[in-house]
């Protein structure tokens, strides 16, 4: 019996540690660049395919105009959580001879209010929102904290006579 608690303890806390969390989304499609979304006044519409991962409340791929900006995406995204990092926001834009990595510092854009900070999307582009020392921080206490249970049951566990 007391083997069969330690047994169905320990993969409850193995699964509860290696669980997903849902802002680790992957695509696994390679999508068309550009798709076509009518004329309206008399102007060509076109959509792009962009990607947001980490620190925004909606991460995924976006479907969006073809002149949107990075401020427009992360809003779509539900905005920045309150762990990321504004500081250094990366685009991955893919290019004819590999990827290229643009940093953008969006607490210059809320400081200073200067537009030419916030670059236009491009088709394919992901932008990758990092969390804070704080929200590495957090984790790692989270984790450390799951296994400080872990070996306190266990012990317990042990000890039953």
């Amino acid at each position: 019996m007391k083997r069969i608690l330690i047994i169905l303890f320990v993969i409850g806390i193995t699964l509860s540690l290696c669980g997903q969390d849902a802002s680790s989304f992957v695509p696994t499609s390679n999508i068309s660049a550009y798709s076509f979304d009518g004329v309206r006044s008399g102007v060509e519409k076109l959509k792009i395919n962009v990607y947001i991962w980490g620190q925004v409340y909606k991460p995924g791929l976006y479907v969006v105009p073809d002149d949107t900006d990075l401020l427009t995406l992360i809003s779509l995204a539900g905005g920045p959580r309150e762990d990321a990092k504004l500081s250094k926001v990366r685009i991955i834009r893919p290019t004819n001879i590999g990827e290229r990595v643009l940093y953008i510092n969006l607490k210059d854009y809320m400081e200073t209010g200067d537009e030419k900070i916030i670059p236009k999307l491009q088709p394919g582009d992901t932008i990758v929102m990092s969390g804070t020392i704080f929200y590495a921080f957090s984790r790692l206490t989270d984790f450390l904290s799951k296994a400080a249970i872990a070996i306190g049951v266990y012990t317990t566990v042990s000890n039953i006579k």
